[in-house]
């Protein structure tokens, strides 16, 4: 091969890398953009669920028993600010208090009852379009020349959001119990950071 060639050939391999390296930093961007949208809309459905749990605990005691009223307010609160910092722990224990309530729930008005269980779907929805956003941007980010190029920067890599949102078993079904933390392969609790 020629001089000329060589310079050519290397000429298209480095515009190819430009290339790919333009791309994926825009589909980086993309899929920063994504987690940050699907977390707050996530949290803004978690947020929503504390506050009926809550605003049935505090206006309708009778009807899911004083004690289960005040364990449910308890956890909402948590839920809403978790005490020990451990925000799935509290939105599994709260989850899991709403799933315990009685069939039915006499004496709550239907639209409470629709938007509870309303709430239930979207968040579980809200989870897995966060989660699914998380795993495309780590899909990303893990491919070797994506590393090797360090293309995230000084961005941490967002982090899933592991709560037990099944909506079988729900109302009176049991469920199994929350995996403790140290059996978690991250730590999660607050929205992906940005730099």
């Amino acid at each position: 091969m020629t001089p000329e060639a060589w310079i050519l050939l290397v000429g298209v391999l480095v515009l190819l890398l430009v290339a790919w390296t333009a791309w994926t930093l825009v589909r980086l961007n993309r899929l920063e953009a994504r987690v940050d949208q699907a977390w707050t809309t996530l949290d803004t459905q978690l947020q929503r669920r504390a506050g009926l749990a809550e605003e049935l605990a505090r206006s309708y005691p009778a009807a899911v028993g004083e004690d289960r009223a005040e364990y449910l307010a308890a956890f909402a609160a948590d839920a809403r600010a978790p005490v020990d910092g451990d925000r799935e722990l509290a939105e599994n224990l709260l989850g899991r208090e709403l799933r315990d309530l009685p069939e039915g729930l006499p004496g709550i008005p239907a639209a409470l009852r629709t938007d509870l269980d309303g709430t239930r779907t979207r968040v579980g929805l809200a989870r897995r379009f966060y989660n699914d956003a998380v795993r495309d941007t780590a899909a990303l980010r893990h491919r070797r020349l994506s590393r090797l190029l360090r293309l995230h920067g000084s961005r941490p890599l967002p982090r899933y959001f592991d709560i037990d949102d099944r909506l079988d078993g729900a109302r009176g079904g049991r469920t199994p119990p929350v995996r403790a933390v140290a059996d978690r392969p991250y730590d999660v609790g607050v929205p992906p950071a940005r730099s």
